[in-house]
């Protein structure tokens, strides 16, 4: 942990409690992540189901790459950021995820979650970058290996949101056709 950041806490006891509740949301928000990606292998349609509705919804240039990289990222990625492993990197996967989900599929729908607006994916990408800005925690495996101290705040910052921003647009950019309305989905 950044030592100014230590300094700031008053007793070991606060510093446990803040610890305490880092793991708790970084473990409900990464299990959540990791259980999309588990649904997609396991659940369901599967992969085979989960490609097919990337392919309707124009990820190109194939819907099972996308299917297979969605659910391999959510698993790993969350289980990572659930265990506090490399939080900067697993939580710049959590926000590209999160940027590909609401411009792809929730952005047409508006803010609001009760009309599969991208609200809980802007909730999901802010708590990832929260977490890497301010610290996993003593309860993370970055701190068990020794490797949580050496993350600067700006370096959590600019890695969760600078490159899981970049990575989820590079993706659109790279891959996102969305069908037109007068798309018959033959490809003529």
């Amino acid at each position: 942990m950044n030592l100014t950041i230590l300094a700031e806490v008053d007793t070991i006891g606060s510093w446990d409690a803040i610890s305490w509740g880092l793991a708790i949301i970084r473990v409900i928000t990464g299990v959540t992540l990791a259980a999309h990606g588990w649904n997609k292998f396991f659940g369901g349609g599967r992969i085979a189901g989960t490609a097919a509705w990337f392919d309707s919804m124009g990820m190109r240039p194939n819907g099972r790459i996308h299917a297979l990289l969605a659910a391999s990222t959510e698993l790993g990625g969350g289980l990572m950021f659930a265990a506090g492993l490399l939080t900067p990197l697993s939580a710049a996967a959590v926000v590209g995820l999160m940027v590909v989900a609401a411009w792809t599929v929730n952005r047409p729908n508006g803010f609001f979650t009760m009309n599969h607006g991208w609200e809980f994916n802007l909730i999901l990408a802010t708590i990832a970058v929260g977490i890497a800005t301010t610290s996993p925690g003593n309860l993370s495996l970055d701190w068990v290996l020794g490797i949580e101290p050496a993350f600067d705040p700006n370096v959590g910052l600019s890695v969760s949101l600078g490159l899981g921003v970049a990575a989820g647009a590079a993706l659109i950019a790279a891959c996102y056709r969305p069908p037109t309305p007068d798309d018959d989905g033959t490809d003529d």
